[in-house]
């Protein structure tokens, strides 16, 4: 396990706090810069993009000094009672407070039949499906203290509409989509527990494994009503209004851009 924080003493104590896990790039970092936009303190959790996570909390703590943080942890963690316990106070060192807990973390990759093994099955549940569980559960006694919400990056293929060759992903995600609505019943009137369900609102990196060429981006694209890719801002929009809809627990929004409405599961 390694983990790392890194802070600076905050100008404005009554700003609400949000945690957003896999935060250091991509989706996990529009969330956080939308969030630090509406004048929120951020904590910028990553495993292995510290490079990044220090470039996103450097650029927003010139906006405003001290409300940026950084916290590098594997997920993992999750698996040892008592680190666990020491993520949690590191997370609660970083301002003394939670507001929002954002589950973004993600492994995404496929798994074709006859291929699967338990390596797989253990790390895409585990961030997923089990981190998600686990930390919310371990963060909830100081989420209740801010009456503060969970709130779950899922995926439309996660209910009634698999993605072939990604079985183990497929199952983790609708995993998830039951931890929220779980959640939000055993977790309420204190806390809401919502989720947000993109389509296809980022490609794969370029340098990836799962890299798409033209014609592949051309036939999604095709699929999609808007007829373009979204954007994580997009994402982040939502995960905003959740943030601060106080009477909403136990919904999924869709942002996909009407994918659902085309979409029979397959490939």
């Amino acid at each position: 396990m390694n983990q790392k924080y890194n802070a600076s003493e905050s100008l404005n104590t009554k700003a609400p706090v949000m945690l957003v896990t896999g935060s250091a790039k991509r989706i996990g970092a529009a969330i956080v810069k939308s969030a630090h936009n509406q004048g929120y303190r951020v904590i910028i959790h990553c495993h292995r993009s510290e490079q990044e996570a220090n470039t996103l909390a450097n650029e927003l703590n010139k906006i405003r000094v001290g409300s940026a943080v950084i916290i590098v942890s594997d997920l993992a963690v999750v698996n040892d009672s008592a680190a666990l316990e020491q993520f949690v106070q590191t997370i609660m060192q970083a301002f003394g407070q939670l507001d929002v807990l954002v589950h973004n973390a993600s492994r995404f990759y496929p798994t074709p039949l006859n291929n699967i093994n338990h390596a797989q099955w253990d790390e895409l549940f585990l961030t997923n499906a089990k981190a998600p569980l686990l930390l919310s559960q371990a963060l909830l006694p100081y989420l209740k203290n801010q009456r503060g919400c969970i709130i779950s990056l899922l995926d439309i293929h996660a209910h009634d509409k698999p993605f072939s060759n990604y079985a183990v992903y497929s199952m983790a995600k609708a995993a998830h989509r039951m931890m929220v609505q779980s959640l939000a019943l055993e977790m309420a009137p204190n806390v809401r527990v919502n989720g947000v369900a993109p389509g296809v609102n980022i490609l794969p990196e370029t340098n990836s494994d799962q890299a798409l060429d033209d014609v592949q981006q051309r036939r999604i694209i095709d699929s999609i009503p808007m007829q373009r890719i979204g954007q994580p801002d997009d994402i982040a929009h939502a995960v905003l209004y959740l943030a601060q809809a106080n009477y909403v627990t136990g919904e999924i929004i869709t942002v996909d851009g009407g994918r659902s409405l085309t979409l029979t599961g397959g490939s």
